[in-house]
């Protein structure tokens, strides 16, 4: 609260600078283009629901977006705890009666008859504000993060990571490793950390496989990626519809509405996971390539965000939302041209799906936050 003309106003934040437009158009335009797709490829079903459950996502994303970036990090970080515990306990009741199982993992829960959301992606944020904490609030004289710092972001990241890891959600879980392993990036943390993280993950992996947490379709999907070719009508299929779909698009693409394999539904889940076929068949390499380049450029903003936060807790959170977003779109891009297992993680603000949808525009608002919270110049 502030005194302004003999009035107290509740005010966002003190000394907003201006927003970047280019990330913001760029989240239009990402989420603009989603919408075309998702339309083409549910359209043959005669149902329009999913279409206006997305529309409706990105409305309240766009929303959200919007209130978030006019928070300064200072109103952010008093909140930071609670929503880290409200994702702890989200992330709990999927594994309860609440929960539901969807294409092999316990990642949603029902709120009601058709609606549901999935906590890992609101996590996300929750987890991105949180470890900026240790990591981004040094203590004077400190220029980096010191052991304990890192040894508390660590901790933080090790509690849902590890709740993902019963579900078991192993896209999700890689996606939260690539946003430590980038906050501990940028903070400018010891190298040596890094390197531990890695052997951490490889530690983990090996202890899961003993453990027997590893599903058989996981072992498919990781066999399919060794063996191209293997079982093209079994384990293959997804992975081989994929790359028919894409290469068929040729440069130019067959024109949006007008892709055969995507109206005869030959690639499952076309509309969530696999939603860069329906740009590859119907835009073509060109058109697919416009969508990849546009998410670099907004990851390109988002980096010199980070590089010119006026706060070290601003630079942190900026990395790891660029980290997030960065290796998200380069799993789901590449599980479709086969370069990657397929994990099932979503093409960031294309792929239909409000959870998701929803989280990656408020992540491009904490972003914007963090722009605009930065001192201003004389």
């Amino acid at each position: 609260m502030i005194a302004v003309s003999g009035r107290r106003h509740l005010v966002w934040a003190p000394a907003l600078g201006p927003p970047d437009r280019l990330l913001t158009s760029l989240a239009l335009a990402l989420s603009a283009v989603g919408l075309l797709l998702v339309w083409s490829a549910t359209r043959m079903s005669g149902d329009h629901a999913l279409l206006v459950r997305q529309a409706v996502a990105v409305g309240g994303g766009l929303v959200l977006m919007w209130l978030v970036s006019r928070v300064d990090l200072r109103v952010l970080r008093a909140y930071v705890p609670l929503a880290y515990a409200l994702a702890l306990v989200s992330l709990a009741l999927v594994l309860s009666p609440l929960g539901v199982r969807v294409n092999g993992a316990h990642s949603w829960i029902v709120l009601a008859p058709g609606v549901q959301f999935q906590p890992s992606e609101f996590a996300k944020v929750a987890l991105a504000l949180a470890f900026a904490v240790p990591l981004g609030e040094l203590r004077d004289g400190q220029r980096r993060p010191g052991f304990g710092g890192v040894l508390l972001a660590l901790v933080l990241a090790a509690a849902p990571i590890g709740l993902i890891a019963l579900q078991p959600d192993l896209g999700t879980m890689l996606v939260f490793s690539a946003m430590v392993a980038g906050a501990l990036l940028v903070s400018g943390a010891p190298k040596r950390w890094l390197l531990a993280l890695v052997a951490g993950a490889a530690a983990a992996g090996a202890a899961a496989w003993q453990l027997g947490l590893v599903r058989p379709y996981q072992l498919e999907r990781l066999l399919v990626l060794v063996r191209p070719g293997a079982d093209p009508g079994g384990i293959g299929y997804n992975a081989a519809q994929a790359r028919i779909a894409i290469g068929s698009g040729g440069l130019s693409g067959k024109g949006l509405f007008n892709g055969e394999q995507t109206a005869g539904h030959f690639v499952p889940e076309q509309h969530t996971d696999f939603i860069f076929t329906v740009a590859g068949e119907e835009l073509g390499f060109a058109g697919a390539a416009l969508i990849v380049l546009a998410v670099f450029a907004l990851l390109w903003r988002g980096l010199s965000i980070a590089r010119q936060a006026g706060s070290p807790y601003g630079t942190v959170l900026a990395g790891g939302l660029v980290s997030w977003i960065g290796f998200q779109m380069f799993m789901n891009v590449g599980m479709t041209v086969g370069l990657m297992p397929i994990v099932g993680v979503p093409l960031p603000f294309v792929s239909y799906g409000g959870s998701a949808t929803v989280a990656g525009l408020v992540a491009v608002g904490l972003l914007q936050a963090v722009h605009r919270s930065k001192p201003m110049q004389a």
